[in-house]
């Protein structure tokens, strides 16, 4: 019997959460920095890609939680509200970051950089940089609109 239970190895489960963070936007009003703001009929695709990304087809929201390509060093979204387009751009380097064995690894974006070239709907945006993108708990970006 001691034989039997020396054999069985113990069970490996992932027990955090390894997920690659995804990139958080809040959108604020543009005359009262403090407020959250929806942004009615907004639309978000991606450049590379010209689908919609499928949760933010004319929808009304003042945040958004939005994936980064793991495979390039740049993603290039197209933000729309009513049919009018404005280009945010994210520049990234990727970082593979060892988790657990039962969890394997999560991408780390690193100096991340923020661009518009067409402020046509939002009016600003803040900060246009930062260290690293390794979480989900805040917003990483501010529109104000």
């Amino acid at each position: 019997m001691l034989f039997g239970f020396s054999a069985c190895e113990k069970d490996d489960f992932c027990v955090q959460n390894p997920v690659t963070p995804k990139l958080i936007i809040r959108f604020y009003d543009s005359t009262n920095r403090e407020t959250p703001k929806r942004v009615q009929g907004l639309h978000i695709s991606t450049e590379a890609n010209t689908d919609t990304i499928a949760r933010y087809n004319n929808v009304s929201l003042d945040s958004i939680a939005i994936p980064l390509d793991p495979n390039a060093q740049e993603t290039i979204f197209n933000l729309s509200k009513n049919n009018v387009v404005n280009q945010f751009s994210v520049e990234y380097d990727i970082q593979e970051e060892y988790v657990s064995r039962s969890c394997g690894f999560k991408l780390v974006f690193n100096n991340v950089e923020f661009t518009s070239p067409n402020n046509t709907w939002f009016v600003e945006f803040t900060p246009s940089t930062i260290l690293n993108l390794d979480n989900q708990n805040t917003a990483h970006v501010q529109i104000f609109h």
